[in-house]
């Protein structure tokens, strides 16, 4: 999908209070910047790498900055987890996923009392599919997740095995934004319950897919899968 446009290049100062980064712009000036993700950020909140931002008009916006990429290990990362389900849902909407071509696309769908991110509907057969936006790597070549403890995380596994029991067809889909990673596993060291949780679930059937991005200033879009080691 298309990121915003235009993008403006700087270097991260800090990122604090969770939602808060200082950056300072290319022409020199110091500008807070809202941060769409609630995560640790661990590798990716790194002062001194560069970052673009976009700029909102909004005159009703707290903050007319928006963090959206950082460079690491000359890979540009797209930090901005509300954009990870709409790569996903235009990768679906486009059937280039193998295994979920087909279907029609349903998001935000409730289940229980949570919300899972799609509802695939299909023919034969129905789907849920939870997303998680991973920009972590726990090895050089090895993306992971989650970057922090994630109650919210482990409780949709926890529902995934719940909708699997009931008939569903369910898949956890690992969306990395790592450009060197060949491969996915759970982040034990930061999350065991998490990694304990992803393993039950894929022993009860649930399926576990991850798939590389391709990030650019222009664009973020689904690319090759990659082996998911447990």
């Amino acid at each position: 999908m298309k990121l915003p446009y235009p993008l403006f290049t700087g270097r991260l100062v800090r990122r604090y209070q969770r939602f808060l980064a200082d950056v300072e712009l290319d022409d020199g000036r110091l500008v807070t910047a809202h941060t769409p993700n609630t995560g640790s950020m661990l590798q990716c909140a790194v002062p001194g790498y560069p970052v673009l931002l976009s700029k909102s008009d909004n005159p009703q916006r707290k903050l007319a900055w928006s963090w959206e990429l950082v460079r690491v290990n000359d890979h540009w990362v797209d930090i901005n987890t509300h954009r990870a389900n709409r790569v996903v849902e235009e990768a679906l909407r486009n059937d280039v996923i193998p295994g979920l071509q087909g279907y029609a696309v349903r998001p935000e769908f409730p289940f229980a009392d949570s919300r899972i991110d799609f509802m695939l509907a299909g023919s034969t057969a129905k789907i849920l599919l939870e997303v998680k936006n991973v920009t972590l790597c726990c090895d050089p070549q090895i993306a992971c997740f989650p970057d922090a403890v994630t109650m919210r995380g482990q409780k949709h596994l926890r529902d995934l095995i719940v909708a699997l029991q009931g008939g569903w067809r369910a898949v956890i889909f690992f969306l990395v934004q790592r450009g060197e990673a060949e491969a996915f596993t759970p982040a034990d060291a930061i999350d065991a319950a998490y990694g304990r949780l992803l393993r039950e679930a894929v022993e009860a059937g649930v399926e576990a897919l991850a798939y590389r991005t391709v990030v650019s200033p222009t664009e973020n879009r689904l690319a090759e899968p990659l082996l998911v080691l447990l």
